[in-house]
């Protein structure tokens, strides 16, 4: 950690374009105060995309930055944390960049855990090609591509990291800088591939698409800010909460049929089994809030420190440490 204090204006740079009122513009405010809490100097930091039009947003970090091909924006950002371990990697994909060319990239960076904070921003929406249908976009969806509705469901980013392994998931809403900033923070400060699901409305290609937690007053509504280790309480007043039911959750109002506090749920996100995490992940309206905040957050080896790790016990026992040695230690030939 760099002891010089960072305010937000030392990661920006250049002049954002994106259509007015998309959430591209938040979330890119959001990410400079975060990494200006992190305290991590910009030359110690690189931002690394696909395509798409989230994927611009290195050009607006004053950090090391790539604008890399369709969908290898975690391949290109797990060589760069391998080979520079002592940089801080943020991964800036779209739910099309990231989950439909990119999806084989994504889940083998959770597989492998490799140090990298991911931030998924889904729109359920191709934008920058103009509105075609995209691996997040829900069975009928009319698009450009989709004339007449999808036939196929739709991938939901929860369920394919927790399949593939995932240590961390978190979600937040672009527009929500108060709700946002801690979650990027946990994200970076998470040892190990972390994945933040961005969620954000396209203004011009599918405007509404996560409406019910647009404002701050759908929120209260609609959604539930979990935190580790204080019950699942949401509600304009707090009046609701989440308790267990069989195998599945149900929303409950407090003071009805003698329900309390104590009586409701407590989050806890570093546990082993993801059983529960993945349900809460998974819950959507009507009948569920939609969860924010930091769902899974779990402790493992990462990839790239096992990676060194291996390197330098192997030329411990090594006979030779450059090329000139290799071709002096073993059997030699003299010709006349």
């Amino acid at each position: 950690m760099n002891e010089t204090q960072y305010t937000a204006k030392d990661f920006k740079a250049g002049q954002p374009r994106w259509c007015p009122g998309c959430g591209d513009h938040a979330l890119l405010a959001v990410l400079h105060k975060a990494m200006a809490t992190l305290g991590v100097a910009p030359h110690e930091t690189a931002v690394i995309s696909g395509i798409g039009c989230s994927s611009r947003l290195p050009y607006y970090m004053n950090t090391y930055g790539m604008h890399t091909i369709h969908g290898r924006a975690a391949a290109i950002a797990t060589g760069a944390k391998v080979a520079n371990p002592n940089l801080t990697i943020w991964q800036i994909s779209g739910d099309g960049d990231g989950l439909a060319i990119g999806g084989n990239h994504f889940i083998h960076a959770m597989r492998r855990n490799i140090d990298l904070n991911i931030i998924l921003l889904n729109n359920r929406i191709y934008g920058l090609t103009k509105g075609q249908y995209s691996p997040t976009s829900p069975r009928g969806f009319v698009s450009k591509s989709s004339p007449y509705g999808t036939v196929e469901d739709p991938f939901r980013p929860a369920e394919l990291c927790f399949g593939a392994r995932g240590r961390f998931f978190a979600r937040c809403v672009a527009v929500d800088a108060k709700g946002a900033e801690p979650v990027l923070v946990a994200a970076a400060k998470h040892k190990g591939a972390s994945v933040v699901e961005v969620l954000q409305n396209c203004v011009i290609f599918n405007n509404g698409t996560h409406d019910a937690v647009a404002t701050s007053e759908g929120r209260a509504k609609n959604a539930i800010y979990l935190e580790h280790g204080k019950p699942m309480l949401f509600g304009e007043n707090k009046e609701f909460g989440l308790m267990q039911e069989g195998f599945g959750l149900k929303v409950v109002k407090l003071g009805e049929n003698g329900i309390t506090e104590k009586d409701i749920l407590v989050h806890d996100a570093h546990c082993e089994d993801n059983t529960l995490q993945l349900k809460l992940a998974l819950m959507e309206g009507p009948d569920f809030p939609i969860a924010l905040g930091v769902i899974r957050d779990v402790e493992a080896p990462t990839y790239n420190d096992a990676v060194h790790g291996q390197i330098a016990e192997v030329s411990e026992k090594a006979k030779y440490h450059n090329f000139q040695e290799l071709l002096l230690t073993n059997d030699t030939w003299e010709v006349k």
